[in-house]
C-alpha cells in the first residue's frame, strides 16, 4: 500500500528495523517529514524519538518525557501512585541479583512476577511461587530482556491470581486535552500475550468503566501525553482495578476499538501529531456494537498453545467477503513466514450490534480463512470463541490453562459431528471417484466406454483409531450417506478444486477445506476449525489393507530433537555426562522468546549435535542419550 519502500538492512531486527542509523538513512533519502513506529521495535524507545527530534522529524506518537517515564516500569509506578492510580504492592526498585531478588519475593510474598523493566509482550517474565524459581526466573528474565530491549534491568511485583487484563485506550492532543475510549478485554492470553480481544468488556459496569477511563485519563495528563496511548490494568474478581503499565504507541488490537466508537486512531494520531487539537469531546465517545479480534498466528496450537512454524504461504485467502469481517495483514500467497520476526499473519475481526453477533461473524470468518503451508492457530481460536465459558464472560488470564489443563487437542467432536463429518467425507472421496472415471464424450471414440454402475459405494473409514462403515449413494449433488446405521443427507456443489467447500448436511450448513486427498486413502479435513485426517478406503482395499506391515516408531525418550526453528542460545550437557529427566540440556530461542529443553529420560549423554549460536529446524536432533 506504501508508494515507497526503502530497504533498511538484513533479516535480524538487530541489523533492521531496529538500527536506528539505517532508519535516520532512510527518513533523508525519502525527505519524510514524520514517522510513524508501528507497534514494535522502535515505537517505544526515547533515543529514537531524539534521534528524529534533532533532525526535525516529526515522531508520530506521544513526547520523549512521556515515553521515558511510561517505558520504566519503577518509573510508571511511581507516577501512578502519584496521580492516585491504583496500583499493585511491589518493590519500586531495580534487583540487583538473584540473591536479593529472593529477599524481596519473600517480602511481597509468593507468588510474584519478575518483569524486564525495559520490557513488553511477554518477553523477559517469569512467575515464581517460590525461592528456586526465583532465582531461575531473575537469570531467563535478564537474559531474554538484554536480548530483547538491550537492556537487563528486572523488578519484582505480587502476582495477582485469575485476573482479567483489560486496558483503556486514551486519546490525548498538544493542548492538554485528554480522552478515554473505553475499554478492550484481553484476558485470553498465552505465555502473556493476547490471542483474543474484545471490546467491550463483558465484565465491567459502567461506574467501573468510567473510574478506569478516569484514572487512565489522569494519568496521562500527568504526563502531559499526546498522541494515542494505551493503561493496562489487571481487575479481579471482585472489580477490583490495578495498573499494570502503559504502552506508549498504538496497539495490536487498536481495530476493535476503532469498531465500536467510529474513531479511526492512526488518523487520530496523525492529526495530533500535525499539532491540531481534539476533535471529540469525552461525551461524543460511544460504545457501538460489538467487537472481536482474533490474532491469526503461524504457530502450532497443540504444543504449549501456540509454539511458532515457519514456512511459506502456498495459497492464502482472507475472508473478507463476508459482513463485519475487516483483516490487517501484511502479508500475501508466496510470503515467507521466517525466525525472524513475530509469526503473526494477520489480525481477524468482526463487528456485530452486539457479542453474539460478532462470536457468530467471528465463527464464520474462520471457517472461510484459507492459510495453507503454515501451520496455524485457527483451531484453537475457534475452539475459544465457542468456548461456554468465554460465551458466558468467565474468563481470566489463565483461561487457556483451565479450559485445556493438558493442552490443547483440537475440537472434541459430538456423535452428531463425528457423523456429519464422515458423511462429508465419504461424499468427497465417492465425488472425486466419480470425476476420475468421468471421460469427455466423443462422437467418434475409437474406445467404446463401459460405464461402470455402482449404486452403492462400500466403504471403510478410520477416525481416530476407530474404524466405521459407511455405504454412500448418490444422485447428481446430492449423497445419501449411511454410518454406522445412521442416515445423512450431503449436498454440496463438490468442486474439488475450490480451497473452500460450503456443504449442507441436513439442513446445517458447513463450510470446511479439504486441506489434502492421497491415492492411498487419506485425506485432511478441516471441520469445525480443526483438522481431521481420515483413512477411507472401499471395502475390498479394506480387507486387503490388513496384510500390509506397520512401520515401527522410533524410541523419543533417548533423543532431544528441536520443538521448533530458532537459534541454540546455550548448552549445558557435553558427551558423557549423566543427566536426570527434566533436566535442562541446551536453549533455543525463537521468534525472541527463549525455551529450555530438558532430558526425556534418565541417562548418560552419547553425544551432542548443536553448539551455542547453531541455527536449528523444527525436528532437527539436537542431543542422543544412550
Amino acid at each position: 500500500m506504501a508508494d515507497e519502500a526503502v530497504c533498511v538492512g538484513l533479516a535480524p531486527t538487530s541489523k533492521s528495523y531496529l538500527n536506528m542509523d539505517a532508519i535516520m538513512e532512510a527518513i533523508k533519502k525519502t525527505r519524510a517529514q514524520a514517522v510513524h513506529p508501528g507497534y514494535g521495535f522502535l515505537s517505544e524507545n526515547k533515543e529514537f524519538a531524539k534521534c528524529l527530534a534533532a533532525e526535525d522529524v516529526i515522531f508520530i506518537g506521544p513526547d520523549t518525557h512521556a515515553i521515558q517515564a511510561m517505558g520504566d516500569k519503577i518509573e510508571s509506578k511511581l507516577l501512578a501512585k502519584k496521580a492516585k492510580v491504583n496500583t499493585i504492592p511491589g518493590f519500586d526498585g531495580v534487583v540487583k541479583d538473584a540473591d536479593e531478588a529472593v529477599r524481596i519475593a519473600r517480602e511481597i510474598g509468593y507468588p510474584v512476577m519478575i518483569k524486564a523493566s525495559a520490557g513488553g509482550g511477554g518477553k523477559g517474565m517469569r512467575i515464581a511461587w517460590n525461592d528456586e524459581e526465583t532465582r531461575d526466573g531473575f537469570r531467563f528474565s535478564s537474559q531474554e530482556a538484554a536480548s530483547s530491549f538491550g537492556d537487563d534491568r528486572l523488578l519484582i511485583e505480587k502476582f495477582i491470581d485469575n485476573p482479567r487484563h483489560i486496558e483503556i485506550q486514551v486519546l490525548g492532543d498538544k493542548h492538554g486535552n485528554a480522552l478515554w475510549l473505553n475499554e478492550r478485554e484481553c484476558s485470553i492470553q498465552r505465555r502473556n500475550q493476547k490471542v483474543v480481544e474484545e471490546a467491550p468488556s463483558i465484565f465491567l459496569d459502567s461506574e467501573t468503566r468510567r473510574a478506569m477511563g478516569e484514572q487512565a485519563v489522569a494519568l496521562a495528563k500527568a504526563v502531559r501525553y499526546s498522541s494515542a496511548g494505551t493503561v493496562e490494568f489487571l481487575v479481579d474478581s471482585k472489580k477490583n482495578f490495578y495498573f499494570l503499565e502503559m504502552n506508549t504507541r498504538l496497539q495490536v488490537e487498536h481495530p476493535v476499538t476503532e469498531c465500536i466508537t467510529g474513531l479511526d486512531l492512526v488518523q487520530e494520531m496523525i492529526r495530533v501529531a500535525k499539532g491540531y487539537p481534539l476533535r471529540h469531546k469525552q461525551a461524543d465517545i460511544p460504545i457501538n456494537g460489538w467487537a472481536v479480534e482474533c490474532r491469526v498466528y503461524a504457530e502450532d496450537p497443540y504444543k504449549s498453545f501456540g509454539l511458532p512454524s515457519i514456512g511459506r504461504l502456498s495459497q492464502y485467502q482472507e475472508p473478507i467477503h463476508l459482513p463485519g469481517v475487516r483483516v490487517d495483514s501484511g502479508i500475501q500467497p508466496g510470503s515467507d513466514i521466517s525466525i525472524y520476526y513475530d509469526p503473526m499473519i494477520s489480525k481477524l475481526i468482526t463487528y456485530g450490534s452486539d457479542r453474539t453477533e460478532a462470536l457468530k461473524r467471528m465463527e464464520d470468518a474462520l471457517d472461510n480463512y484459507v492459510i495453507r503451508g503454515v501451520t496455524h492457530n485457527i483451531a484453537l481460536l475457534r475452539e475459544v470463541i465457542i468456548n461456554s465459558r468465554f460465551i458466558e464472560g468467565d474468563i481470566n488470564t489463565k483461561f487457556l490453562s483451565d479450559v485445556y489443563p493438558d493442552g490443547f487437542k483440537g475440537h472434541k467432536l459430538t456423535e452428531n459431528e463425528r457423523n456429519q463429518l464422515l458423511a462429508i467425507a465419504s461424499s468427497l472421496f465417492v465425488a472425486s471417484q466419480l470425476r476420475a472415471q468421468h471421460f469427455q464424450e466423443h462422437e467418434n471414440s475409437r474406445v467404446p466406454i463401459i460405464k461402470p454402475q455402482v449404486a452403492n459405494w462400500e466403504l471403510s473409514i478410520k477416525l481416530h483409531d476407530e474404524v466405521h462403515t459407511v455405504v454412500a449413494s448418490n444422485s447428481g449433488p446430492m449423497f445419501s450417506v449411511e454410518v454406522d446405521g445412521s442416515k445423512l443427507n450431503v449436498t454440496s456443489t463438490w468442486n474439488l478444486a475450490s480451497p473452500l467447500l460450503s456443504v449442507n448436511v441436513d439442513g446445517t450448513q458447513r463450510m470446511i477445506q479439504c486441506l489434502s486427498r492421497e491415492a492411498g486413502g487419506n485425506m485432511s479435513i478441516q471441520f469445525l476449525g480443526t483438522v481431521y485426517k481420515v483413512h477411507i478406503l472401499t471395502k475390498l482395499a479394506a480387507e486387503l489393507n490388513k496384510f500390509m506391515l506397520e512401520k515401527a516408531a522410533e524410541d523419543t525418550s533417548s533423543i532431544l530433537r528441536s520443538p521448533m526453528p530458532g537459534v541454540v542460545v546455550a548448552v549445558s550437557v557435553q558427551p558423557g555426562d549423566m543427566v536426570a529427566e527434566g533436566q535442562e540440556i541446551c536453549v533455543i530461542e525463537a521468534m525472541k522468546m527463549q525455551n529450555s529443553m530438558t532430558a526425556g529420560k534418565t541417562g548418560k549423554v552419547k553425544s551432542v549435535h548443536c553448539k551455542a549460536g547453531d541455527t536449528v529446524g523444527e525436528g532437527d536432533l539436537l542431543v542422543e542419550l544412550e
